[in-house]
């Protein structure tokens, strides 16, 4: 990866559009608002699964689907992957810069977010900085997640954004909690069942745990970079394109 350290670096840069940035920079400071508009306002204590409102259910995937949309989905649209695809360079390697870092610049957004929502609520009464703690990297592990699939996702149409936003409102955000039996398939429930088990919360009878949280998550980040490396080997640049 090292080796390949330009392609990062150019990554780095299209997902660092000042506009992009600060929008994602401004998403990722709600929950924290929230949390203190609740603290000052509410006289209800902050609970652990407050976190899965404030911060996984909404913030989480739509940061990661901006950034994993737009780290090879902005270079397709622009025809400008033919640069990129014309180097000797192993299509796995193209998927695992852009993945590394899409992820590392979601986690960098929600996880000291998290954190600052957890500070906040402890500030307000409510012990719940641990909880903060463990949603934290639970964060990380779910936003990866996140980012692959959706990257996964623009390798194969133009409208990612819009597929990925879908996913988020629909399945992630309705089915997937009305559907019993289905919360391996989801992204949120995998990374609720590592959060509450890593914060000593209570499991919900049919959720999953811990366990079963990491191996979804797994699967998700394999399989899907597994997809997006076959799909980009689809691309094939030929002389006189």
């Amino acid at each position: 990866m090292i080796a390949r350290a330009p392609i990062v670096a150019v990554t780095l840069r299209g997902l660092l559009d000042r506009k992009r940035f600060w929008l994602m920079v401004a998403l990722a400071a709600v929950p924290v608002l929230l949390m203190a508009m609740a603290v000052a306002f509410s006289d209800q204590p902050v609970e652990p699964e407050d976190f899965d409102t404030a911060v996984i259910s909404l913030v989480l995937p739509l940061i990661a689907l901006v950034f994993g949309t737009s780290a090879i989905g902005s270079e397709l649209d622009e025809g400008t992957i033919v640069y990129l695809l014309t180097k000797p360079v192993r299509r796995l390697r193209i998927v695992l810069a852009k993945v590394l870092v899409a992820a590392a610049l979601t986690a960098a957004l929600v996880v000291p977010a998290t954190l600052l929502t957890g500070l906040v609520a402890t500030l307000g009464g409510s012990d719940v900085l641990a909880a903060g703690a463990a949603y934290a990297l639970a964060t990380a592990l779910g936003g990866t997640a996140y980012v692959v699939i959706f990257l996964a996702v623009s390798t194969f149409t133009r409208w990612a954004l819009a597929v990925g936003l879908v996913y988020v409102l629909l399945w992630e955000g309705i089915l997937a909690d009305l559907l019993p039996g289905t919360g391996q398939f989801s992204v949120r429930q995998a990374t609720l069942g590592v959060a509450r088990e890593l914060a000593d919360e209570p499991i919900p009878s049919g959720a999953i745990g811990l366990e079963q949280g990491l191996i979804s998550l797994a699967i998700f980040i394999i399989g899907g970079i597994a997809i997006a490396t076959w799909r980009m080997s689809r691309y094939q640049v030929r002389g006189g394109d």
